[in-house]
């Protein structure tokens, strides 16, 4: 275990040192947010894809760990180099949303290919039969969960070094999680990339000197996607689907409720708003750090749930995943999150 953090270390070094490199070739190649309508909450033009430094300090701590890849990390690298590359596009001209998911679906194939899948669920129905294999079904599913993922970090990331601490969190809870369950393989990744994130960090919190763009929340949600398939496996073979759901809650809940909030209110669904909790927590009166602090203590409280639901029954699992999501539902109807804001 000792090696896990050594190399946690490694990578937040790593991470650390290039970020002001990429942020120079950002700078050079005009990748740079300048704050152009209400949702930014930035006041002058900030570098973006930050992501890259991200990326490359995960690559580099994976190849350091054993030298030679086994095909599920080959499928991982693979796939977060096709979400880098269009993730890179989108931060120097804007790619349109049906781009975005193909490259995302492209991402999700290459995980597909490797081995990387969601094959045999934990059934919370019938306690004799516990495990339910969905068959060909595996492909759709596990597509829909990468890509679900994978947007959910792209929209959370409003304000300076939320996306980045919300998937450190993340982060923490699945090696918990991945050695708590034997997954030693998923503790190692999940190492190698909260030190990527941690060494990134410094550079995004607020305020922050250069954004991670969408070439780092979106390398972010398709590797925590990725990993956690990994990481909730129970019993050998089966995913158990309240610990990733309640390990990226946050930003799991924030864009279900922003899709339901546009859907109610005769909006596209794909149409930015300023309905984030984000927003709502600014609007309150709170600064930027201020609401970045509470939305980590969320995280955290969620991801103490996620390790709970591993450790306890199937049936106990899904009752504690359905419990928190009618209390985050009843806040967010309270305080207004459903109420659209442009």
């Amino acid at each position: 275990m000792s090696n896990f953090y050594i190399l946690a270390i490694i990578t937040a070094l790593v991470s650390f040192i290039i970020t002001p490199l990429v942020k120079k070739f950002a700078i050079r190649i005009n990748a740079i947010d300048v704050p152009k309508d209400e949702r930014r909450v930035h006041c002058k033009p900030v570098p973006v894809m930050g992501g890259l430094a991200i990326y490359i300090s995960f690559v580099i701590g994976v190849i350091l760990y054993n030298g030679i890849l086994t095909t599920s990390q080959l499928g991982i690298i693979i796939g977060a180099t096709i979400i880098v590359m269009g993730g890179m596009i989108d931060d120097i001209k804007d790619l349109s949303p049906k781009y975005k998911l193909l490259i995302q679906i492209m991402g999700a194939v290459c995980l597909l290919l490797s081995g990387v899948r969601i094959s045999i669920l934990t059934n919370p129905f019938r306690e004799f039969y516990p495990y339910l294999n969905i068959g060909w079904i595996n492909i759709p599913v596990t597509i829909i969960w990468i890509v679900a993922v994978t947007n959910a970090f792209n929209l959370i990331d409003g304000l300076d070094g939320l996306a980045a601490g919300v998937a450190f969190i993340a982060c923490v809870t699945l090696m918990i999680v991945s050695i708590i369950n034997g997954r030693l393989e998923a503790a190692f990744l999940t190492a190698v990339l909260s030190g990527a994130i941690l060494g990134f960090i410094p550079y995004n919190f607020n305020p922050a000197s250069i954004f991670m763009g969408d070439t780092g929340s979106q390398l972010l949600g398709f590797l925590l996607a990725a990993i956690s398939i990994e990481t909730a496996i129970k019993s050998a073979t089966a995913f158990v689907i309240a610990v990733p759901i309640l390990a990226f809650g946050l930003p799991i809940y924030d864009t279900l409720f922003a899709m339901i909030r546009r859907k109610a209110n005769g909006k596209p669904i794909m149409q930015a708003d300023r309905g984030h909790l984000h927003h709502r927590l600014l609007d309150m009166g709170l600064n930027q750090k201020q609401a970045v602090i509470i939305m980590y203590f969320i995280s955290a409280a969620l991801g103490g749930a996620s390790i709970l639901a591993m450790q306890i029954s199937n049936q106990r699992a899904y009752f504690l995943l359905g419990v928190t999501s009618v209390i985050t539902v009843f806040i967010a109807w309270k305080y207004g999150i459903f109420r659209h804001k442009e």
